[in-house]
């Protein structure tokens, strides 16, 4: 018989007496976990740093906790997060040899953790006004598909030939204990900036992005970049996800037991391209925020709005290397 899929979007169930991966009643609501776990936020002194939630209030990061049974936690959770602590602390050779899926189960728990926190405070909000709390429909089917494709962390599910994620991986010149992550949970997109490495994953893309900027990542990829490359790639593909039209759907097919999932032609009966129209002005703003840390304001960096200012490619189109780039300080 084959393993049963929960899903918590069907009912609506975003309660603490519930583990958030299987549905199955807990023993106490003080079986959780953390959002961001435990290693990730002594390594890098979260637990009391702020974390804006997105009807403004302020949490710490060490607030941010799933409700999760015991016997899950101990036999698929702990066990992932012990190999991404083991390679994230080696860094991005280490990063590198890991199953690319385990990177996006990660990521996914940790996004998908942050939403369930959202919905949460969102859910007491609307009932403290008197309301029902709701959501758009296609931000519901992300979401819920999300948590179908995390329970490949706990469930026999194989991914058809496809991979719903686009994730990019660089090795990059960052301070020791420097601390880059930044996250869109509308698109589902994740960058952490850690150690000796940086990575950009999609979650639910397809590999849509990964293709749509393939001839840049294979330029860039081997090389190690300044900070600030690396948050000018991630600029573009957080950009190009947001331009990313399509809400990809999949048939789920039991057997055995098994559970395969299978991707649904992206282009569907649409002749629009998957991706909307590139702007100029709009990825200057986006890359105005990453580059915060550097002061560059928009108008210095679409200063020629055709080319928008860059430190990956010259006015050629050549690589600039990461010891060549010199930065106001």
């Amino acid at each position: 018989m084959p393993a049963q899929i929960y899903a918590p979007f069907e009912r609506f169930n975003f309660s603490n007496k519930f583990c958030f991966l299987t549905g199955e009643p807990l023993q106490s609501e003080e079986e959780k976990i953390q959002v961001f776990p435990q290693w990730l936020m002594s390594r890098y002194n979260l637990e009391e740093s702020p974390f804006k939630l997105l009807d403004e209030s302020i949490a710490t990061y060490k607030d941010l906790k799933l409700p999760c049974s015991a016997n899950i936690n101990d036999t698929f959770i702990e066990p992932l997060e012990q190999d991404i602590a083991k390679a994230f602390a080696s860094g991005y050779g280490a990063v590198k040899a890991l199953d690319e899926l385990k990177l996006f189960q990660w990521a996914g728990k940790l996004l998908y953790g942050i939403v369930f926190n959202e919905i949460q405070a969102g859910i007491k909000l609307m009932h403290a006004q008197g309301e029902e709390f709701s959501m758009s429909q296609s931000i519901l089917l992300k979401f819920s598909q999300l948590h179908l494709m995390l329970q490949s962390i706990n469930l026999p599910i194989i991914f058809e030939d496809f991979k719903p994620f686009s994730l990019f991986l660089f090795k990059v010149n960052n301070k020791e204990e420097e601390f880059g992550y930044r996250d869109e949970i509308n698109t589902q997109t994740f960058a952490l900036r850690i150690n000796d490495f940086g990575l950009v994953i999609c979650l639910q893309d397809n590999a849509s992005n990964y293709y749509y900027h393939k001839q840049l990542y294979d330029q860039i990829r081997n090389d190690t970049l300044h900070p600030i490359q690396f948050e000018e790639f991630s600029g573009k593909v957080f950009y190009s996800n947001y331009l990313f039209n399509r809400l990809p759907e999949y048939n789920i097919l039991p057997v055995g037991d098994d559970i395969y999932i299978e991707e649904m032609p992206l282009r569907g009966l649409s002749s629009k391209p998957l991706f909307d129209e590139w702007q100029n002005k709009t990825y200057g703003q986006v890359l105005e925020n990453f580059w915060k840390n550097w002061g560059f304001l928009l108008l210095e960096i679409i200063k020629n709005p055709e080319k928008p200012m860059s430190f990956l490619l010259d006015e050629a189109g050549n690589k600039i290397p990461a010891d060549q780039i010199r930065l106001p300080i």
